[in-house]
């Protein structure tokens, strides 16, 4: 082969290479902006249990690492914060997920939590509903039963319907921690999860519920009210106006090593990487 004809083949070559580089490269970059990909081959299955409040979250966390991770499979299992905290403690989940910190108690049986979120506890009405803002004072008297009617707080005289969740839930249990109404409601219906909650004050008129702002936020049907004046939104939520609002957590055992795909998808859930998503479930990052 003359020179001139090598020379030729050999430029191919090269352009070729540098083209597949290119394309390799492009395909290690997320959709989202924010590459959730380990720098490995990961394989296997990461199992996280708990909060039904921080389903957008974990849902949106989980199907851009298992995109950028394609051997890895995570599920969820939406159970509620306690369930979730006592499978972390058993060892039946990777991961649990809660929407309320530890108790003293959780903590001395060897279990750690790490915050990746901060959310607001909407308080919601029905739509029709003419009241529009209350105070954390009238909140707890409403759900203690010191006001029963809506013509006590600005409204018609009819009955208030109390809607919370059960014992157990993270939301319930930031409710009624920033209310101090714990062991104290007095509920219409106790119902296992933050969809059930909206719906009930979606179907009646006088209904009063609580409800994970990022759930609760562009909901038709429902009102969310101000509380103290103060707006729910990612803005009152992140610098601390808004009161009614708690942690999205991470809970492992301390001293339990995690497979190395959970690992990669804790620390993936726990760095700045994440940001994007959590605020696109509706919640505030937590400073990383």
């Amino acid at each position: 082969m003359k020179k001139k004809s090598l020379k030729k083949v050999m430029t191919g070559v090269t352009i070729l290479t540098l083209a597949c580089a290119m394309l390799l490269t492009g395909c290690g970059k997320s959709s989202g902006g924010s590459s959730a990909k380990s720098g490995g081959d990961l394989s296997g299955n990461v199992s996280t249990n708990g909060s039904t409040s921080m389903e957008k979250v974990i849902g949106g966390l989980s199907e851009q690492f298992m995109n950028d991770n394609s051997g890895v499979k995570i599920t969820y299992d939406a159970t509620g914060s306690g369930t979730g905290i006592e499978a972390a403690k058993k060892g039946t989940c990777d991961i649990g997920l809660a929407s309320r910190d530890l108790t003293p108690e959780e903590k001395k049986a060897g279990l750690v939590q790490k915050t990746i979120a901060l959310d607001g506890i909407a308080i919601i009405v029905n739509e029709k509903s003419p009241v529009k803002d209350l105070t954390v004072k009238q909140i707890a008297d409403i759900y203690t039963g010191k006001i029963t009617s809506w013509s006590q707080v600005g409204g018609s005289a009819k009955k208030i319907a109390a809607i919370g969740r059960e014992a157990g839930s993270g939301t319930r249990d930031g409710f009624e921690t920033i209310t101090n109404t714990a062991d104290k409601c007095k509920l219409s219906q106790e119902l296992t999860s933050t969809g059930g909650v909206i719906e009930a004050v979606r179907n009646s008129q006088n209904a009063i519920g609580y409800a994970s702002f990022s759930d609760a936020e562009n909901q038709k049907g429902i009102r969310i009210l101000t509380v103290g004046g103060v707006k729910c939104s990612e803005e009152t939520i992140s610098n601390g106006k808004y009161k009614i609002q708690r942690n999205f957590n991470l809970i492992t055992k301390k001293g339990q090593k995690l497979s190395k795909q959970a690992q990669a998808f804790y620390d993936y859930m726990t760095s700045k990487d994440a940001n994007d998503l959590i605020m696109k479930a509706g919640v505030v990052p937590a400073g990383k």
